[in-house]
């Protein structure tokens, strides 16, 4: 092996080791001061029903949740996860239940928005202002809303300048509407005929 060879190949040595130095560094940095997030912001985010729907004056759940976890915020300020979604953060929080605040609004039936397509004019604005993307179309165009994924926010309606969207029961999920399963498999037999 010839002189120069033997360079290159110490230089190409000595770069994988320093470079196998470094990240081991920077692993263990990583672990060493990994910074957690808040887990009550997070188990607080999960009881809100996730409409996004801005009633509770935060511009989604998550800033709501955030805001709750800092005590900034009271827990009853959200119509779309009604008194059930108060009590169920008083208890993950422990403290006293509050009614649902009617400056926010007031708690109503799971509802949907649909477009009365006949009278869309394709003006976008309803797409604009959806949080959840759940209403398609294109400009000049028909749009519809896909309603497994509406929230029922409702802030397409006072975009809306035709006053086409409309309010209606949500439907029912499709998994209430499947056959119930039995509640225990007991034997083999029976779990490999489903």
């Amino acid at each position: 092996m010839s002189a120069v060879a033997t360079q290159w190949a110490m230089a190409l040595a000595g770069m994988v080791g320093l470079a196998t130095v470094f990240g081991l560094l920077i692993l263990w940095v990583s672990k060493r001061f990994k910074v957690e997030g808040n887990p009550i912001v997070e188990q607080i985010n999960a009881i809100l029903p996730q409409t996004q729907c801005g009633q509770c004056n935060f511009p989604g759940c998550k800033p709501y949740a955030e805001a709750i976890a800092k005590g900034e915020a009271p827990i009853n300020q959200c119509p779309p996860g009604g008194q059930e979604g108060i009590k169920k953060l008083a208890e993950l929080l422990d403290v006293e239940v509050l009614e649902l605040n009617p400056e926010n609004g007031t708690e109503e039936e799971d509802q949907v928005v649909e477009i009365v397509e006949a009278d869309c004019i394709g003006c976008t604005k309803c797409i604009q202002v959806c949080p959840v993307d759940a209403i398609v179309g294109a400009a000049k165009l028909m749009h519809t809303v896909i309603l497994d994924e509406c929230t029922g926010c409702d802030l397409c309606i006072p975009a809306c300048p035709v006053d086409c969207i409309i309010k209606i029961p949500a439907p029912m999920p499709a998994q209430l509407q499947r056959n119930p399963k039995p509640a225990l498999l007991q034997t083999i037999e029976e779990a490999r005929s489903w």
